[in-house]
């Protein structure tokens, strides 16, 4: 790009970011959830490989949870590692779990935000798993939004792993099997998933220009407004983010089916 076009952008966005957040209308969403997409083609695309890529989406984690602080968002989940990329080649993953560690510790140093790990915690490497607890211990006290990381996340796994545990904590109890399937509702499950006692994502938010959920948040999301953003994460701005929240408050939100 040329250097004149970056020099008016410098300019030009933060009044435009100014005039987007004097205009926000007061319908805003309390939980976002975020896709953070696109790390490896963003790294292709700018010729560097894919540890740069995924670098480079880590560093910009934090500018979107002030961002969320701004416009006084109340829960963010954080989609980054699905359990479907646990199986990439060792050379990838490693420093990929690696980037996330330093990233979350990073996060937790602030004492920002409350961090909560969500995601099959038993699929991931012992150091790995041990650092996204000692994280959320760390930050347990803190009076701030509550960040929900999802690391070895799958929604199909997160539902299979709630009904799981309903059904240890009711063998617990002696209910048996008949007992339970006449008194099994929604509720039930929603109070074992990950994210219990959270309310359900307003926006979901997913960047690269993916129009799909590809299994983030299945069963909250249900209800969900949804964002599809062209940018790649490393290249999502604050203005890409006012965007999504102008749409979500524009929208005419339906409840029913």
């Amino acid at each position: 790009m040329a250097d004149w076009k970056r020099g008016l952008r410098r300019v030009v966005y933060p009044a435009y970011e100014a005039r987007m957040l004097r205009k926000m209308p007061a319908d805003l969403p309390q939980h976002i959830g975020v896709m953070l997409d696109g790390n490896r083609r963003w790294a292709k695309a700018v010729g560097r490989d894919t540890a740069h890529g995924h670098r480079a989406g880590a560093a910009n984690i934090e500018p979107l949870l002030g961002w969320c602080d701004e416009v006084g968002i109340k829960v963010v989940t954080l989609w980054l590692l699905s359990t479907d990329n646990l199986n990439r080649p060792e050379a990838e993953l490693a420093p990929l779990l690696e980037i996330i560690e330093e990233a979350v510790d990073s996060l937790a140093d602030q004492r920002r935000w409350r961090l909560h790990p969500v995601g099959a915690l038993d699929l991931l490497p012992a150091t790995t798993a041990e650092r996204l607890k000692a994280a959320e211990e760390a930050t347990r006290d803190v009076d701030g939004m509550l960040v929900n990381i999802a690391v070895g996340y799958g929604g199909r796994r997160e539902i299979a792993d709630a009904v799981r545990s309903l059904l240890h904590e009711h063998a617990a109890k002696g209910t048996s099997l008949e007992e339970l399937a006449g008194i099994l509702d929604v509720e039930h499950i929603a109070d074992h998933l990950y994210t219990k006692g959270q309310p359900d994502p307003d926006l979901v938010i997913r960047t690269s220009g993916e129009q799909r959920l590809g299994g983030f948040l299945l069963w909250q999301s249900a209800k969900s407004e949804f964002y599809f953003c062209e940018a790649y994460w490393p290249d999502f701005r604050r203005v890409d983010f006012l965007r999504a929240i102008r749409a979500y408050a524009l929208r005419e939100r339906r409840f029913g089916s």
